[in-house]
């Protein structure tokens, strides 16, 4: 990297190419006329590529390029986008500017960026892409792809409800995971499934323009992974992707000077919506692409994940801790950061109080120091953290039925929300029994909708 290149005051970002090759997805990007920028993607065990699924699969490679960019594009936010392979189709483009504009919201609030106006990939004009497209979009064909399920593992509960619901079916899935982390490597372990690691290596040019002075903050990690995944399930033969993004994901963490800011935007339906029915229209009509969970709030999925017993002692949603892998609860859960807050606090409604406490090594709602991070879930004198956390009226939900549970009672924080925050809230609007009914908008293909069933 030329240490000449200034990332925030470079002009252009330019997507110069993509190749595969034995496993390997090479993805080059460039700011202004500097070094390439070169992301792998490795797949492994890599099967010859059936002539049939060719076409799909540069389709589903393209918009990996294109999205995975969302990672070096950061760096310097140039006015101008360019590509080497020239302008998109409008749903092409209207996915990638939804994408950078939503999934760096949060990026841009923290950094004081302002990107509404900037992101503009290149499109076709009008008369080219309805003459070379026969339309606006194109569209393509079934692959006749095998029917098996690709689902992706976070090391969390919700995934793990996912792949049992998915087992309850008898529908044939893998579980996959980006990276290499031990313990989701032991939570895919522990799901009995085949399984699938592809490793992702960001160009190591990036950590230099991070010297550099570059913008730095949350990208949308989700769809990023999505956009592999995809290429996966054509390379290796899946006709699904299922997620497990629950129905909060959608709400926003908070709105800034008119903007919607959500740190789970790749987790929304939105996001859903537009990536499912681009891989529909330009990859394959029979890939599908669904988060399972959709329906079901925060509360439904860690009531449904409290009968999941043989994970207790393998899962872990907490972001601190996820580099580390012990054998005490200790070393899975740091007990300080939002999301052990709002999984401590969201299981204890349902599991008896001396099991949810093995499972952290401690009680988080008898320690007072621990106040404001409870207060940032129900949005007490906070807005919700910038995490995957549920919405605040649920956490409200569940402090209110701990608060009416003697063997709760007395803990520090519950106590202080019965005497301090209880006489402000309205309790009619507190019942837990409302979360716990499903939503009916998702995007569940009709053959795996069995498994919501099972979810309950």
């Amino acid at each position: 990297m030329s240490h000449t290149i200034q990332p925030r005051l470079t002009q252009v970002f330019r997507f110069v190419r993509c190749s595969y090759a034995d496993g390997v997805a090479e993805l080059a990007y460039a700011f202004d006329d500097g070094e390439e920028l070169v992301e792998r993607i490795r797949f492994p065990q890599a099967p010859a590529l059936p002539a049939a699924r060719a076409a799909a699969f540069d389709a589903a490679l393209k918009l990996l390029h294109l999205i995975a960019g969302v990672s070096y594009y950061k760096a310097g936010v140039p006015p101008q986008i360019e590509l080497a392979d020239g302008p998109l189709d409008d749903a092409t483009a209207e996915l990638l500017d939804q994408l950078y504009l939503h999934g760096l919201a949060e990026f841009a609030y923290r950094n004081g960026l302002d990107l509404r106006g900037r992101i503009a990939f290149p499109r076709l004009g009008v008369e080219r892409s309805a003459s070379s497209r026969g339309g606006s979009a194109p569209s393509v064909g079934a692959l006749d792809l095998p029917r098996r399920t690709l689902v992706p593992i976070g090391g969390g509960k919700d995934s793990l409800v996912a792949v049992e619901a998915i087992k309850a079916i008898g529908r044939e899935a893998t579980a996959v995971w980006v990276g290499n982390s031990a313990l989701i490597a032991a939570c895919a372990e522990r799901t009995g499934l085949p399984t699938l690691n592809i490793q992702r290596e960001l160009a190591p040019g990036l950590f230099e323009l991070n010297r550099l002075g570059a913008w730095n903050g949350h990208i949308p990690v989700t769809a990023v992974n999505s956009a592999i995944l995809a290429v996966a399930a054509i390379l290796y033969g899946y006709d699904s992707i299922a997620f497990a993004n629950e129905r909060s994901a959608s709400a926003a963490t908070l709105e800034y000077d008119g903007q919607q800011v959500n740190h789970q935007w790749s987790k929304s339906l939105a996001f859903e919506r537009l990536l499912g029915d681009w891989l529909h229209s330009h990859v394959a009509a029979d890939l599908d692409y669904c988060s399972l969970l959709r329906p079901y709030s925060e509360l439904a999925i860690t009531r449904a994940f409290a009968k999941l017993t043989p994970y207790f002692d393998v899962f872990s949603s907490c972001n601190r801790n996820f580099k580390l892998l012990g054998p005490k609860p200790v070393d899975r859960w740091c007990g300080q950061c939002p999301k052990c807050h709002f999984v401590f606090l969201a299981l204890a409604p349902f599991l008896p109080k001396p099991r949810l406490l093995a499972i952290f090594g401690r009680n988080l709602l008898d320690d007072e120091t621990q106040a404001a991070g409870f207060d940032a879930l129900l949005e007490y004198q906070d807005h919700k953290p910038f995490e995957c956390v549920g919405e605040g009226a649920e956490a409200r939900a569940a402090m209110y039925a701990l608060s009416q549970r003697p063997e709760w009672q007395e803990d520090a924080l519950v106590e202080r929300f019965r005497s301090e925050i209880l006489p402000q809230l309205d309790v009619a609007q507190l019942a837990l029994e409302p979360w716990l009914e499903p939503s009916p908008e998702h995007r569940v293909p009709v053959r795996l909708q069995a498994a919501l069933a099972a979810i309950g």
